[in-house]
C-alpha cells in the first residue's frame, strides 16, 4: 500500500537522536531551548515546544484565557481538536463556514458568527494553504478577540511575504509524522506577544513558576516553587527536540519536493473528466502537506475504493468536526455549513510526501485517471 504520507528520517536523523539519547538530558534540556530557537527562525517568532499538535492548541487556548463563558469560532473543515481542546476548556465552540475553493475559514461567515461572547477566532490552513489572515484580524479586532492560527500543516508557509507564524496572536504546529517535518509526536506554540508565551511556557510545565519575582511567598528555600494557574505536563523532551532540529536543517528542501510534485500532479491531473484542483492564491506561497482533489458526481466513496484496492494509500481530509457524536450529542446538526459538508462530500487527499518517487506519482495519477474514466 502506497501511504498518504510518510516521514523522511536521514542518518543525520539517527545521529541526533543518538547524540541526545548519550547526553546527560534525556528531556528538559538544551535541546528543548535549541529546537525553539531553531523554530523561532522559521516562525518569525518565539516559540514554545509541546508534545503533540493537540497540545499545542490546548496550551493556546490556555494562554489566551479561553474557559466557561467564551465562544471561540473556527472552522469544521478540520482535525477534530481545533475544535475539541476548545471546548475541553468549557467555551463554545460556533462553527463559521469555509471558502468554497480553499476550504479556509472564510473571513464573511466568520464576520457573521461574532456576538459579544466572541474570545477567539481559530482558523486553519488546510492542506498548508494560509487562511486569509488580513481579513480574519480585521474581525478579531473588532471584538477584541484573539486571533488563532492552527498551522499543523503549514509550517514553512508564508502569507503576503510574512512567514506562517508570525500572522495571529498564536499559532500552533504539529509535528506527526506525516506532517511537513517530524518529532514522531511533537507540536508548538508560537506567539508574536511576550505574555501569551510566558503562560504558554507555565502551562505546559504544570502551571509551574519559578521566577521569584513572580511568586507569592519568594522568601521560601531556594527549592521552592509554585503554581497559580492549572498546567499539564505536555513537555516535549530533549530526545524529540534533537530529532526535529535535525529536520529543520531539511525544511526548505522538504518544501521544494512537495512544491514540485504538486505542480507536477497540476500537470498530470489537469483536464481529467470529474476531478477538481486545488488552488493556490497568487498572495501565498504555500508548504503543501496535502494534495487535495474533489471528486465530482458523486464518486467520491466509489472512488476512494477501488484507488486503496489498486494499492494506493488515498485519505478523506476531514469529516466536518460537527457531524462527529461528541458534538451531535451538543446539538450541533449537519446542515451548518453547507461549503464544509459540499467539500467534505468530494474530497480526496492523493499521496504527497517527500519520498514519493516520479514513478509512484504516475501509478497514482493513472490509476485515478482509469477509475474516473471508467
Amino acid at each position: 500500500m502506497l501511504p498518504y504520507g510518510r516521514q523522511n528520517v536521514t542518518d543525520a536523523d539517527l545521529e541526533a537522536v543518538s547524540a541526545a539519547l548519550r547526553s546527560d538530558w534525556l528531556t528538559t534540556g538544551p535541546r528543548v531551548d535549541d529546537f525553539e530557537r531553531d523554530l523561532a527562525a522559521v516562525a518569525g517568532t518565539g516559540c514554545v515546544a509541546v508534545s503533540s499538535g493537540t497540545a499545542a492548541l490546548h496550551t493556546a487556548y490556555a494562554a489566551a484565557g479561553i474557559g466557561p463563558g467564551a465562544e471561540v469560532i473556527t472552522t469544521p473543515m478540520t482535525f477534530y481538536a481545533t475544535a475539541g481542546t476548545a471546548s475541553m476548556l468549557g467555551a463554545t465552540v460556533v462553527f463559521a463556514d469555509v471558502e468554497e475553493d480553499t476550504a479556509n475559514l472564510d473571513p464573511y461567515a466568520v464576520e457573521a458568527a461574532v456576538t459579544s461572547r466572541t474570545r477567539a477566532i481559530a482558523a486553519v490552513d488546510y492542506a498548508g494553504h494560509p487562511a486569509e489572515y488580513d481579513a480574519l484580524r480585521k474581525v478579531a479586532d473588532s471584538v477584541d478577540a484573539v486571533l488563532i492560527a492552527d498551522a499543523a500543516h503549514a509550517i514553512g508557509s508564508a502569507y503576503r511575504g510574512r512567514p506562517v507564524g508570525s500572522l495571529a496572536d498564536l499559532t500552533t504546529f504539529s509535528f506527526f509524522p506525516t506532517k511537513n517535518l517530524t518529532t514522531g509526536e511533537g507540536g508548538a506554540v508560537a506567539s508574536t506577544d511576550p505574555e501569551l508565551l510566558r503562560r504558554a511556557r507555565e502551562f505546559r510545565t504544570v502551571g509551574l513558576v519559578r521566577d521569584r519575582s513572580r511568586m507569592r511567598y519568594p522568601d521560601e528555600g531556594a527549592w521552592h516553587q509554585e503554581v497559580h494557574e492549572f498546567g499539564l505536563n505536555y513537555r516535549l523532551p530533549d530526545v524529540l527536540c534533537a530529532l526535529g532540529s535535525s529536520q529543520l536543517r531539511r525544511l526548505a528542501a522538504f518544501k521544494a519536493r512537495r512544491a514540485w510534485l504538486s505542480a507536477r500532479y497540476d500537470e498530470l491531473l489537469a483536464g481529467v473528466p470529474g476531478l477538481r484542483l486545488p488552488v493556490t492564491r497568487a498572495h501565498v506561497d504555500p508548504m503543501r502537506h496535502l494534495y487535495p482533489v474533489r471528486i465530482l458526481d458523486g464518486r467520491r466513496r466509489e472512488v476512494f475504493d477501488r484507488m486503496r484496492a489498486a494499492g494506493i494509500g488515498v485519505q478523506v481530509n476531514y469529516i466536518p468536526v460537527y457531524w462527529h457524536p461528541v458534538y451531535e450529542d451538543l446539538g450541533y446538526r449537519r446542515g451548518m455549513c453547507p461549503n464544509t459538508e459540499a467539500f467534505y462530500a468530494e474530497e480526496l487527499s492523493l499521496p504527497l510526501f517527500h519520498d514519493l518517487s516520479d514513478g509512484d506519482q504516475e501509478r497514482v495519477v493513472e490509476t485515478l485517471r482509469t477509475v474516473l474514466e471508467s
